[in-house]
């Protein structure tokens, strides 16, 4: 791909990996799903027809399997792409199908992605490779995943918001173990990008002895999630296929621009897991849809995160650590929304470091909807490194954090405080670590004049003592 001068960055390959890998992904299971349908004795209806089937165009065979020589490649290659392939794809979103089914998906993915390939030749090379490939099994897809996320983490540190996709995965599972998401529960996120929150939820819940009913409610009853931008949203739902989810309910839509106030009861989750961004300086028409108005953006998803939950429900969700103490009126009201509306039982306190490429500190907010908060165990994670690149957060980093969050005891790096205790005026959440050893006051500036001069006045009695001595 770096051969071909459309594609200039790492955004650019993954964008451009992700309809192929999609393609090959289809083109392998509608193979399956025609062979089951025949061991049944029924026919299977393809969804995709000559001359847009894969073997058609992306991988035609000679008779004894080696690729066609006559197979499309040059400019002939990209105009059969951009000029039918594409608008093809994409007019299945404007059919009758359901929104929930993999036709209507194919319609919105190839209404969000278009061909970067400028070289047909490149292409054809790249598209002889992902042939090689097979979606056959749950091993082959697996090690796809693997590699897939390696690719969405590279894209994470390069640059162009990047880094908004990408959660690290250590974290999201030692908040998910938190959380412990049971079958029958459904789990949200509405800012899902590469849907991280929602594949690694489903490896938690896979990995058991499921029946075919248990299957059934996993594949198409347990994941729901929202994203804004196009390449975030096509990433995502290639991130599930490849983890197996074979028509992910991931909807390519601006979660903000829905009143929190219309939120209805079938609307709600059990389950929120989530990283909203955070900046983005939302337009006055998109704050109105919030009782808390604010251009910051996390604290309008937080705000809809709360709404989503059921009475009962349970929210794991990161945001800016300066959302515990900031003293303007829409982080103090929000504060107090959510002292009152759940029970903010843990803050799981972030080094600098954990996201990489990101120059912010961060806390993991833990809550329970439907009582209000009485108590909140803090636990301040402590790694005993330096965090980057080259250590990166691990999930042996989180074991004791997810150990002792099941009984909250006091430590040198957690400690309780009682909401009784805290300013009803300011509701000051931030991490103040009890057990730390207290920093030497810092000094006023005329205290720092006064130290000057008093150094300069010492100077120059050394001098005198040098000249009579001379």
């Amino acid at each position: 791909m770096r051969n071909d001068e459309g594609l200039a960055s790492e955004l650019d390959y993954a964008e451009q990996t992700s309809w192929l890998l999609f393609l090959k992904y289809l083109d392998d299971m509608e193979h399956e799903w025609a062979d089951e349908a025949a061991l049944k004795g029924k026919t299977y209806t393809p969804i995709l027809t000559k001359p847009y089937r894969w073997q058609d165009w992306a991988a035609p065979k000679t008779g004894d399997g080696r690729h066609d020589p006559n197979a499309l490649t040059g400019s002939d290659l990209i105009e059969f792409v951009n000029g039918k392939l594409v608008p093809h794809l994409k007019s299945f979103k404007d059919s009758t199908v359901q929104a929930d089914s993999l036709q209507y998906k194919i319609g919105e993915i190839f209404s969000e992605v278009s061909n970067r390939f400028r070289s047909g030749y490149t292409l054809r090379d790249v598209l002889q490779i992902v042939d090689t490939l097979s979606f056959g099994s749950s091993e082959a897809k697996h090690e796809l995943s693997d590699l897939y996320e390696t690719r969405i983490k590279r894209m994470g540190n390069a640059g162009r918001n990047g880094g908004e996709y990408y959660t690290p995965r250590p974290l999201i599972r030692a908040m998910i173990q938190v959380v412990q998401p049971q079958i029958g529960e459904t789990i949200y996120d509405g800012a899902c990008g590469s849907a991280g929150f929602l594949c690694e939820a489903w490896e938690h819940l896979r990995r058991r002895d499921l029946s075919a009913k248990d299957w059934d409610t996993l594949q198409r009853k347990t994941f729901y999630g929202q994203e804004k931008k196009s390449l975030a949203y096509v990433l995502g739902v290639m991130n599930m296929i490849l983890h197996g989810i074979d028509a992910p309910n991931i909807r390519h839509y601006n979660t903000l621009s829905d009143s929190v106030m219309d939120i209805q009861q079938k609307d709600r989750h059990d389950i929120v897991l989530a990283n909203p961004p955070f900046g983005g300086g939302e337009r006055k028409e998109v704050q109105q849809n919030f009782p808390i108005r604010s251009s910051e953006t996390a604290y309008l998803f937080l705000q809809h995160f709360i709404r989503k939950l059921k009475a009962g429900g349970r929210g794991a969700v990161v945001i800016k650590n300066t959302f515990l103490s900031n003293t303007d009126n829409a982080s103090i009201e929000l504060r107090r929304e959510l002292l009152a509306s759940c029970n903010l039982h843990t803050v799981l306190d972030c080094p600098s470091g954990t996201f990489q490429g990101a120059g912010v500190k961060t806390v993991v907010l833990f809550f329970d909807k439907g009582a209000p908060t009485r108590k909140i165990w803090y636990y301040q994670l402590d790694p005993g490194r330096s965090m980057g690149k080259t250590n990166p957060l691990n999930d042996a980093d989180l074991a004791e954090f997810v150990q002792l969050q099941k009984t909250k005891p006091g430590g040198e790096k957690s400690w309780t405080v009682d909401v009784a205790d805290v300013d009803a005026a300011t509701c000051d959440l931030s991490v103040k670590n009890p057990h730390a050893p207290e920093a030497a006051p810092q000094r006023t500036p005329q205290q720092i004049i006064d130290d000057m001069l008093a150094r300069d006045l010492e100077t120059a009695k050394l001098l005198a003592q040098v000249r009579a001595m001379l």
